[in-house]
């Protein structure tokens, strides 16, 4: 088939994926009390048990769409058009301990993004070491997930990933409030989600899920290609602001079950 119509054919699926009606919207926000699950294996508390610990978490178990995944090359659709844009700016925020990851959430209005005409608004960012996603089976130190929320109770996540280099500069002015962090949250005053600094032009999307119970379906993912640096003090400091056990925060990578995964290039 020729690539042009391949690509055409992917993205008008994609649409038809979103509208379907038999779709599970990820209208639940991630659990904040992390006391019920662990990440380690082979644990009846551990990934593989989440859906036998509530019954709201079955999803965990028996979703056929779960996150994170790997993002192998050979499978995805190439798509030319970039179809999102990006209007951040500054809003106040806070900074919390909840346990299995330190998370940041602006109170006022920090922008935005818009996925084909629909609009998601930033509520909040957290971090997980090492990398949740994985590339052509490559795991990375360290993954950001900026988390948004449209009509419907809608999710958006776009998920950035950290190797180890150059100090990462929107965590160096988050650096004090995250060695100080605690379970009451602490505020941060104004912070600009614009200094993420991420590259947009290249990025992988599919439909996935939360990545911690109850791992509702439906989050539309925007993984950024570019790996961007973190250093060692930083993710010292954002694993040793976690509670005991959860220094290592991040969920194995789930079957694909086939799902389709678009790979936006536009010099393609």
């Amino acid at each position: 088939m020729d690539p042009r119509a391949k690509a055409i054919i992917s993205s008008a699926l994609f649409f038809l994926y979103l509208s379907s009606p038999n779709i599970s919207i990820a209208r639940d926000i991630e659990v904040d009390d992390e006391t019920p699950f662990t990440y380690e294996q082979n644990l009846e508390k551990g990934p593989e048990g989440w859906g036998k610990i509530n019954p709201h978490w079955k999803t965990c178990n028996t979703g056929k769409f779960q996150s994170p995944i790997d993002l192998t090359n050979a499978r995805v659709n190439i798509i030319r058009d970039e179809a999102w844009r990006r209007e951040y700016k500054p809003a106040p925020a806070g900074i919390v301990n909840r346990g299995h990851d330190v998370m940041v959430s602006w109170k006022g209005d920090a922008g935005k993004i818009t996925i084909r005409r629909t609009e998601y608004k930033l509520v909040q960012c957290h971090w997980h070491s090492p990398s949740e996603h994985t590339v052509n089976g490559t795991r990375f130190d360290m993954e950001l997930h900026m988390v948004h929320t449209g009509a419907g109770g809608k999710t958006a996540v776009i998920g950035v990933l950290y190797k180890l280099g150059k100090p990462n500069e929107f965590i160096a002015r988050l650096l004090d409030g995250i060695k100080t962090v605690g379970k009451e949250e602490k505020d941060l005053g104004i912070v600009d989600p614009r200094n993420i600094r991420f590259q947009t032009k290249k990025f992988y999307r599919y439909i996935g899920s939360l990545t911690v119970p109850p791992c509702t379906e439906g989050v539309i993912w925007t993984v950024v290609k570019r790996v961007n640096t973190i250093s060692m003090e930083q993710i010292a400091a954002l694993r040793n602001a976690v509670d005991d056990g959860y220094e290592t925060n991040s969920r194995p990578v789930q079957d694909s079950n086939e799902r389709s995964v678009w790979f936006y290039d536009p010099n393609v």
